[in-house]
C-alpha cells in the first residue's frame, strides 16, 4: 500500500505541476502552443553542385575558379572621340576572355554545355544568322552571358564608307536591342578589319569599344598572337559557332572542350568580359 500511495502520490504531483504552468502561460497572454508549434520546421538541405562531376560529363577537368572583378574596371571606354579598339585588358589576373562570333551554327549541346560548366562567354552576333532563331541564344544570354555587335551581314567594314558602316552597325544595334531586351555597347568588326570610319560608325551607333582578340580557337588548336604561343593576363580569345559542315566533322561541343583544355593547361581562368570594362550608361 505504501508504494501504491508514493505512485499516486508522484502523478497528482505532476498533475498539479502541470495546470501552475498551464496557468503562467494564461498570465502571459495565451495558452502555451502544442508541442508540434513549438518545434522549428527542419531546414531545408542545402543542393550542393557536384563541379568536378559536371565538368568530367564533358571530359574535361574544371578550369581555376575565376577571381572576383575588381572594383574599378582596369579598362576604361566611353568618353569623347575615336571609339577605343582593344586586344587585351590590362590586368595581373591570370583570366582571359572568351568571345564567340557570327551565330551560325545552333548547336543545342552546346547550351547545355555552357549551363553546366558555367563558363563565360561574349556574344557577337550577325543578324543575317541569327534571325533564323533568334531564341536559340536567349538560353545563353539567361545564363548571364552579354550579347553584342557584330553587324547585320557581315562585310568587310572599310570598303563601304562612313554611311555602309553605320547603316550595318546602327541596324544591327536596333535589331539586337529589340530581340534581347539589352543595347549592345561592343562591336567586333567582321574579319578583324576596321579603319577611322569603323571608329566614327561606331560612336554614332552607340558603341564604346571595338573587340579584337589576341588568340583564337580553330577546330584542334588555338593560334596565337605570341610566337611562343602563350596566353597572357587579360587575353581575348576568339571563337566562332561554328559545326561539322565548317569544323570538318568536328561539332562545337568537341571545339569549345579542346579550346577549355588549353587554357586549362596554361593555368588560366576564363572570366567575364563586360565585368572589367567600365559600365556604361543607357543613352
Amino acid at each position: 500500500m505504501g508504494a501504491l500511495r508514493a505512485v499516486v502520490g508522484a502523478a497528482v504531483l505532476v498533475a498539479l505541476l502541470g495546470a501552475k504552468g498551464c496557468e503562467a502561460s494564461g498570465r502571459d497572454g495565451g495558452a502555451a502552443a502544442p508541442p508540434a508549434e513549438r518545434e522549428s520546421a527542419p531546414a531545408a538541405t542545402p543542393v550542393v553542385r557536384d563541379e568536378a562531376a559536371e565538368w568530367a560529363k564533358w571530359g574535361l577537368k574544371p578550369l581555376p575558379p575565376a577571381p572576383a572583378p575588381p572594383r574599378e574596371k582596369p579598362l576604361k571606354l566611353g568618353g569623347e572621340g575615336p571609339v577605343k579598339v582593344f586586344d587585351k585588358v590590362p590586368t595581373d589576373q591570370r583570366v582571359v576572355f572568351i568571345t564567340i562570333d557570327d551565330g551560325q551554327e545552333k548547336d543545342l549541346r552546346f547550351v547545355q554545355m555552357l549551363t553546366d560548366l558555367r563558363v563565360p562567354v561574349t556574344m557577337f552576333l550577325t543578324d543575317n544568322v541569327v534571325q533564323d532563331d533568334y531564341g536559340y541564344f536567349k538560353p545563353l544570354q539567361a545564363l548571364g552571358n552579354h550579347v553584342q555587335n557584330h553587324t547585320l551581314t557581315h562585310p568587310v567594314l572599310p570598303t563601304l564608307g562612313l554611311d555602309g558602316q553605320k547603316h550595318e552597325i546602327c541596324g544591327n544595334q536596333k535589331v539586337l536591342s529589340k530581340q534581347y531586351g539589352t543595347r549592345p555597347t561592343l562591336l567586333r568588326p567582321p574579319f578583324g578589319r576596321w579603319n577611322w570610319a569603323t571608329q566614327q560608325a561606331a560612336r554614332e551607333c552607340g558603341i564604346d569599344g571595338i573587340v579584337m582578340w589576341r588568340a583564337s580557337m580553330q577546330i584542334h588548336d588555338m593560334q596565337y598572337d605570341d610566337v611562343n604561343k602563350k596566353l597572357h593576363p587579360g587575353d581575348i580569345l576568339l571563337a566562332h559557332f561554328r559545326g561539322p559542315e565548317q569544323l570538318k566533322g568536328a561539332t562545337m561541343t568537341e571545339m569549345f572542350a579542346n579550346m577549355l583544355k588549353r587554357i586549362r593547361r596554361q593555368g588560366f581562368a576564363v572570366a567575364r568580359l563586360e565585368d572589367y570594362v567600365t559600365p556604361v550608361t543607357p543613352r
